[in-house]
């Protein structure tokens, strides 16, 4: 969820806790949580590693010759839009997974998006895809994404994966995952911090992160225990201090305050938020949680450099994963 916001500079003056050790680029080499500084867990550090194997993957696969390839469809020509879809691109250049591109003008129908999706759903060499969102205005968003392919689903969002989501409790089922939650899971893990009997506080109950990491985390062998939080929670500070692993998804800028944890604490920024700075003059990006909290957590994640590197990275999995299964159908 994106906000735009104006702060003053006094809250904006910090963006990174100071001589923070960061999580190596092997998955060997870690620090442990605990000590007098905090972890700060890198997930472009670890997405650099997951894309290096993945790579590896695909080149086995191409050698079988099975196909592998992402699909983009991207209605109009929004700024924001176009670049998030260049990353993926440029991801998928990286591990050599094929880019097939639709780009369709601001003005297409509802029933021409379709049929683009019908076009992907049919194409051997597409083995997932994604609608970009958000769609113009006078779309109907659900209609048009339940036209997917489940196999297809390269965000693990269509209503059929997501069904299996809820109803698989002992383990993930054996489709498409939606990938921030699944990003926030393993960038959590890779340094060595287990979810197994913890207190998770979930701020946000959006779709593609709150409700679903909710589900993920309370299957077993995760094990955690989730509180979900929102707009109309009460006493919510509390919420979050009672809690070992805070993941923050709200859209609001730096609402997590030091106050509201409690000590040695984890804390995930997921929150993405335009914020005008009066002493710069300039528009920054912000996440949920306060850096002022960086001093209390034994562990967290930098916004930018930690969810969002991962979220794009396990897009990159689903579609190697997709492969595969195909490839044993």
């Amino acid at each position: 969820m994106n906000k735009d916001l104006r702060i003053d500079a006094a809250s904006a003056s910090r963006t990174d806790a100071p001589n923070a050790p960061e999580i190596a680029d092997t998955p060997d080499s870690r620090e442990t949580p605990g000590s007098d500084t905090p972890l700060r867990i890198s997930g472009t550090a670890l997405a650099h590693h997951i894309k290096a194997e993945l790579a590896e993957r695909v080149a086995e696969l191409n050698a079988r010759g099975v196909a592998c390839g992402l699909g983009t469809i991207l209605v109009g020509e929004d700024p924001g839009s176009l670049k998030y879809v260049e990353g993926k691109h440029k991801d998928c250049a990286e591990v050599g997974i094929e880019s097939i591109r639709v780009s369709l003008p601001q003005t297409a129908s509802q029933e021409e998006i379709i049929a683009a999706i019908e076009k992907l759903n049919a194409d051997p060499r597409c083995t997932g895809f994604i609608v970009q969102l958000p769609l113009p205005e006078g779309i109907d968003t659900l209609k048009v994404l339940e036209h997917i392919d489940p196999a297809k689903d390269a965000d693990g969002m269509h209503p059929m994966n997501l069904g299996k989501l809820v109803l698989h409790t002992q383990q993930l089922p054996a489709t498409p995952l939606p990938c921030t939650p699944r990003g926030v899971i393993e960038l959590v893990e890779s340094a060595g911090i287990d979810f197994e009997g913890k207190d998770v506080c979930v701020l946000g109950r959006g779709i593609t992160i709150g409700r679903t990491i909710g589900l993920m985390l309370s299957l077993k062998g995760k094990n955690a225990t989730v509180t979900t939080c929102h707009s109309h929670t009460r006493d919510i500070a509390e919420k979050i201090r009672r809690t070992d692993i805070v993941v923050a998804a709200m859209g609001s800028a730096h609402f997590v305050k030091p106050d509201m944890l409690k000590d040695g604490a984890v804390t995930v920024d997921v929150g993405v938020s335009r914020v005008y700075v009066e002493a710069e003059e300039r528009w920054r990006i912000r996440g949920d949680v306060d850096p002022a909290c960086y001093a209390k957590v034994s562990a967290y994640t930098p916004n930018p450099g930690g969810v969002g590197p991962m979220t794009r990275a396990m897009l990159l999995k689903n579609v190697v994963e997709m492969a595969q299964r195909s490839a044993r159908a």
